[in-house]
């Protein structure tokens, strides 16, 4: 069995994904985007979040924890846009983890984990009225793209792993 903690962050706990999960971490995805006027999308673009097995089979999905609470959730999963692409996925804080360095710290081990597996290029869809991400993504060095996929998202972000390994 694979060990279900993977990082500690400080008062955080990041681990893997359990079935357990499945309502808490959709609970914490569908109340951030009701924070910032976004809808939820059982159906369509949240669809992964309540088929984690199977969206997710060949990426991960991460939870955040605070006291053993869910407060967060990180993943990523590999894409056709480009030769051996990946696509960072419901990277999403509650407030009480927010402004701490944890969005950051997420997408770092999200990152690294791309590097060790491989991956040439990672992509990010997100919305405008998601500030604080957009901020993230543009100083972490992804660039603007093209291309959105998902109806309620407004900016792609690509980032060339090639730049980050020598």
């Amino acid at each position: 069995m694979v060990e279900s903690r993977l990082f500690e962050y400080s008062e955080f706990v990041v681990r893997s994904w359990q079935s357990g999960d499945r309502v808490s971490a959709a609970a914490v995805i569908e109340t951030v985007l009701a924070e910032y006027g976004l809808g939820w999308e059982p159906e369509g673009a949240d669809a992964d979040v309540l088929k984690v097995e199977e969206c997710y089979r060949d990426g991960e999905f991460w939870v955040v924890e605070l006291n053993g609470g869910v407060v967060g959730t990180a993943a990523y999963y590999p894409i056709d846009r480009a030769e051996n692409a990946v696509e960072i996925r419901k990277m999403y804080l509650l407030p009480i983890a927010r402004g701490k360095g944890l969005g950051r710290f997420l997408l770092n081990a999200l990152e690294a984990v791309m590097i060790q597996k491989g991956f040439a290029e990672i992509w990010i869809e997100t919305a405008s009225v998601l500030r604080e991400a957009v901020i993230l993504y543009e100083r972490s060095g992804y660039e603007a793209a093209t291309g959105v996929e998902t109806e309620r998202c407004d900016r792609v972000y690509v980032k060339k792993l090639s730049v980050l390994c020598p």
